[in-house]
């Protein structure tokens, strides 16, 4: 058992010190906030795009203050909107499930590193309970910071099968809105591109400015029923 927990722990800080390493040497947050870069960069790559487009949504979830819109956008520019969606959710899924067990494994202090201490405050009532359809909820909420997430409720009581259900399905619509919209781009449908953005911003708008009263309500549910 104990061997288990070290084997785990080393690889976790092998998939760290990995990531660490290449967004430093690729200087990954310059490139990642800038569309033209990042399609060039991966592109670079040639047959491997593919991997790297994947390593970087695992990368982008891994180090959670890194932006993850504009990869998800890049994905449907360059593979297309059913390609784009799944090789985003194959990069995000495994970055989800590293990020959480980076939390389970080492606790709170390596979290700090990449989770503000006011989120930790803001959503301290998922670690002391399970709060399932609560974080599922807050996965499939636009603009959320989906990232932090991952790590908090690292720290928190839920199982980790449960935890890459709700994390992978939680995910996919945004994914796929992205995916759309880089598709859109890509096939110069600018028209329809405008008018799609104007909707998904009036979505995300909505849910911005209600963002409070929302998880309140959501938290009277999870004291209410557990």
């Amino acid at each position: 058992m104990q061997k288990k927990v070290l084997l785990k722990a080393l690889f976790l800080i092998l998939i760290l010190f990995f990531s660490i390493f290449f967004t430093i040497k690729y200087n990954i947050i310059s490139i990642i906030t800038d569309q033209h870069k990042l399609i060039e960069f991966v592109n670079s790559f040639k047959t491997l795009s593919v991997f790297i487009f994947i390593f970087l949504q695992i990368i982008q979830v891994i180090i959670s203050f890194i932006p993850g819109e504009v990869t998800g956008f890049i994905g449907g520019y360059l593979f297309g909107t059913i390609l784009g969606t799944i090789y985003s959710t194959i990069g995000l899924t495994l970055g989800s499930i590293v990020a959480f067990y980076l939390a389970r494994v080492f606790g709170r202090p390596l979290v700090l590193f990449f989770v503000k201490q006011e989120y930790l405050n803001r959503f301290d009532y998922l670690m002391t309970h399970k709060g399932t359809s609560i974080s599922a909820f807050l996965f499939l909420m636009p603009g959320f910071p989906k990232d932090y997430l991952c790590y908090i409720l690292g720290l928190s009581k839920m199982q980790p099968r449960v935890f890459i259900i709700i994390s992978t399905f939680g995910r996919i619509m945004s994914t796929f809105l992205l995916s759309i919209g880089g598709s859109l781009i890509r096939n110069e449908h600018y028209k329809t591109f405008i008018t799609f953005s104007a909707i998904v911003l009036v979505i995300i708008g909505f849910f911005y400015i209600y963002r409070n009263k929302i998880e309140d309500r959501l938290k009277k549910l999870l004291h209410k029923y557990q």
